[in-house]
């Protein structure tokens, strides 16, 4: 805040910092995905006004979601404030935080802050992005817990939670309806628990009830990346400080892939800022080579169809000779057709054994 004084002639200005509001002594991070949302509910109604925490939420979502309808199912059921985080705000105890569609949920200081930066693992919130950031400001303050859900998004994050000192919750993969993200943090990083979601509050009350451990040297690698998804710069040169470049591209931009690779876990990213997990690369290529298929499928079939219509107008002026060699090369296009076609039909199958 800064006011303004005059004294004879003379402007001085007088700064007042403003304080910073009090941190909860933890702050909770969870990552949900496919079959998260029932499971990020139960999660709520644990949460107990005597907890000195604040919850912030990734829960993949498309764009077209509404955001206040979820805050309504989870308020009815927590006594916790729920609600959807905005750019800006301070941080409070016993809040729920959920993260903006297609906005990367980040922390600093005592405030949230909405990021506009590229995807991560496809998704924007991405998970990692928020634990990560969590993990950078908070070192062993930080408790990261995922849930049910698809694929590998969360594990980068968790690993930094852990590499920072924090605490680290994993559903029982049994219990999830989709176990992908609960499976693939077990194997690749150490947890601290691997719980029903019932049992998750007891952990929670725990911990908020302990005094915060010593203040961990955070890894410059996750400072880094906090760093990049916060300000949404990098560079090449960047990049060379966390890993080396790979063989591939980018399938969204077509830039250059840095392979990084951290206990165990292998990712990729551009100097624009996507992030992939190696199978979320896969699919993500499949997924480019689907959509490259069929716009040259298109293209074919363009092409033969002129042809043919060529080849009847020159039949109907007598230009026997000029029409029958469209007539062939269309013929030769429709094998090449039925070719592609098989192509694209195996290409779908893969893609859907990748995704499951």
């Amino acid at each position: 805040m800064e006011a303004v004084t005059i004294v004879e002639g003379i402007t001085i200005a007088l700064i007042s910092k403003t304080k910073m509001h009090k941190i909860p002594s933890y702050i909770v991070v969870a990552g949900a995905s496919a079959g998260g949302l029932n499971s990020v509910i139960e999660l709520s109604v644990q949460l107990k006004k005597e907890m000195d925490i604040a919850v912030f939420v990734v829960l993949h979502l498309s764009q077209i979601s509404l955001p206040a309808v979820l805050v309504e199912r989870i308020q009815k059921n927590t006594a916790f404030t729920c609600k959807i985080a905005e750019h800006g705000e301070s941080i409070r105890a016993q809040h729920l935080y959920l993260a903006v569609p297609d906005k990367h949920l980040l922390l600093k200081g005592d405030k949230i802050i909405l990021g506009e930066g590229t995807a991560e693992n496809r998704w924007r919130p991405s998970i990692d992005v928020l634990f990560r950031s969590a993990a950078a400001q908070y070192d062993g303050r930080t408790v990261g817990i995922i849930l049910s859900g698809l694929l590998q998004d969360g594990t980068a994050g968790m690993q930094a939670i852990k590499r920072c000192g924090g605490t680290v919750i994993v559903q029982e993969p049994t219990e999830a309806e989709y176990p992908d993200m609960p499976l693939s943090v077990l194997n690749n990083v150490q947890v601290d628990y691997c719980v029903p979601l019932s049992a998750m509050g007891d952990i929670l009350l725990e911990k908020s009830r302990s005094a915060p451990t010593e203040k961990v040297e955070i890894p410059k690698d996750i400072a880094k990346e906090a760093q990049i998804a916060e300000r949404v710069v990098t560079s090449i040169e960047g990049l060379k400080e966390l890993g080396e470049h790979s063989l591939y591209s980018c399938p969204d931009c077509s830039g250059g892939l840095w392979e990084i690779v951290s206990g165990g876990v292998v990712r990729y990213r551009c100097h624009t800022g996507h992030v992939y997990t190696q199978n979320e690369l896969l699919l993500k290529q499949s997924e480019a080579l689907e959509d490259t298929l069929w716009v040259a499928l298109r293209m074919l079939e363009e092409r033969k169809h002129l042809l043919d219509k060529m080849a009847k107008e020159e039949g109907s002026k007598g230009w026997m000779r000029m029409a029958t060699q469209k007539t062939e090369r269309a013929a030769e296009l429709e094998v090449h057709i039925d070719r592609l076609k098989d192509v694209l039909f195996h290409t779908k199958d893969n893609l859907a054994t990748v995704a499951s």
